[in-house]
């Protein structure tokens, strides 16, 4: 699939996370996080699996978490890519 337009989904609530996606040249993924040092590791491999789960080879996806669950990370991810795929 192909990113065609600039989407967001989640909050900024305490336990969720804020995701940006935008169409680009090559794949970005910028992760900030207030858990950052503890479990960037884990959230970029639920990323990552997203990206791969939708067949996404390029776009800019920007993670703004507030100390979201594996389960958030990967609703607000699939829910954003759907709306930037579309």
């Amino acid at each position: 699939m192909e990113i065609k337009r600039a989407v967001q989904a989640g909050t900024m609530q305490s336990s969720d996370l804020m995701v940006f996606i935008e169409p680009a040249d090559e794949l970005e993924i910028e992760i900030e996080s207030t858990v950052k040092k503890q479990f960037e590791h884990l959230i970029r491999a639920q990323i990552e699996a997203a990206l791969e789960t939708f067949a996404i080879c390029s776009g800019r996806i920007r993670v703004n978490d507030r100390g979201a669950l594996d389960y958030a990370i990967a609703a607000r991810l699939e829910t954003g890519l759907r709306r930037a795929c579309s």
